[in-house]
């Protein structure tokens, strides 16, 4: 008997130290969010069950999904844009005074978002690959300069009537087979926004980018050691510039999908969306200090953390250093965690 048990656990224990830092921190994050539901479920009653609440975390989320996924991908070359958040503010700001005021489309609306973004990422791109400044200091800047650009553009907030802008906005994409039944006998359907489409789309192309291209695995090198990286033959400016680039990319499309969910143009929207995204991504696995990290780990970030804010306010702790103070209890574990892994990672290298 305990002649089998001892190759089974044998086999187990050589399973996980197969297993890579990316996996590993996929698995805890993973397996933290389904724990954290389940507990939602169990103690904050059955509102967690229904299959909405859990779409209404996407629908509320969706935006920030998009800016984390850029976020992971500078975080993984072993950089940081902390200008996501005022991108996105500038972008739904430009877009609802060109939508209202100057009777501007759609299509044309989300080519200035696209062209904010990728503006942002080029200069701040080339500022930290060709330059060799500081990402901190080139995207601190960048957020500085985007939150002063938003209030030139309009100071006060503003709903944006566009009547083809609105129509898009109160679009909901029917998940079929997920609605529930009120106490009146009344089916309801279950749905989801527009942006959470987008979201989607931007998480399978960022997935497949990482995982199956060189590019992506030159991510990954120059992250884990750009001294390697360059010995290898990779072009580590151009990698760290095109990270930007993407990055910047994303916070405009992110900062489209945040105008369509919220409708309106204002310089707070966005606030702390920057932060949100380095927390998401450190949730989901991916090392401030470069080379490991995960698109899927990075969703599950953003979910953990939406997750935990809906449990702080449904159990009353409504105010916001409540939240702040559940979200640094969760950083924390999970920094802990990360170290724990890379210590594993060195032990096994001796």
């Amino acid at each position: 008997m305990s002649s089998n048990k001892l190759p089974a656990a044998g086999k187990l224990r050589d399973r996980y130290k197969n297993l890579t830092d990316t996996s590993l921190l996929l698995i805890i994050t993973i397996v933290v969010f389904f724990l954290m539901y389940i507990g939602a479920i169990l103690f904050q009653g059955k509102g967690f069950l229904k299959p909405q609440t859990f779409f209404n975390i996407l629908n509320g989320n969706a935006a920030l999904i998009i800016a984390s996924c850029g976020m992971s991908l500078v975080m993984i070359t072993g950089g940081i844009d902390i200008s996501v958040g005022g991108v996105a503010a500038l972008v739904s700001m430009c877009c609802a005074v060109y939508l209202d005021f100057k009777g501007g489309n759609i299509f044309v609306a989300v080519a200035i978002a696209v062209a904010i973004g990728l503006a942002f990422g080029l200069v701040q791109g080339f500022l930290v690959a060709y330059l060799d400044i500081q990402p901190f200091i080139v995207t601190l800047a960048g957020m500085f300069f985007a939150r002063g650009m938003t209030t030139i553009v309009n100071t006060n907030p503003f709903n944006v009537q566009n009547e083809a802008f609105v129509a898009l906005k109160d679009t909901r994409v029917i998940m079929p087979g997920f609605g529930t039944v009120t106490k009146s006998g009344k089916y309801v359907n279950a749905y989801i926004e527009i942006g959470v489409i987008v979201a989607i789309l931007v998480i399978i192309v960022m997935f497949c980018l990482l995982r199956w291209t060189k590019l992506g695995r030159n991510f990954y090198a120059v992250g884990g050691n750009s001294q390697s990286a360059l010995m290898l033959g990779i072009n580590v400016k151009r990698t760290k510039f095109l990270s930007h680039l993407i990055c910047g990319l994303l916070a405009g499309i992110g900062g489209f999908v945040y105008f369509l969910h919220v409708g309106s143009g204002s310089p707070s929207h966005a606030l702390g969306m920057e932060m949100n995204a380095i927390a998401s991504s450190i949730i989901g696995g991916t090392l401030l200090t470069g080379g490991v990290g995960n698109i899927v780990g990075t969703l599950f970030g953003v979910l953990s953390l939406s997750t935990i804010q809906n449990i702080v306010a449904s159990a009353g702790y409504g105010d916001p250093w409540w939240t702040g103070i559940t979200i640094a209890a969760m950083l924390c574990l999970f920094l802990v965690v990360q170290s724990v892994v890379m210590s594993r990672k060195n032990k096994s290298h001796k």
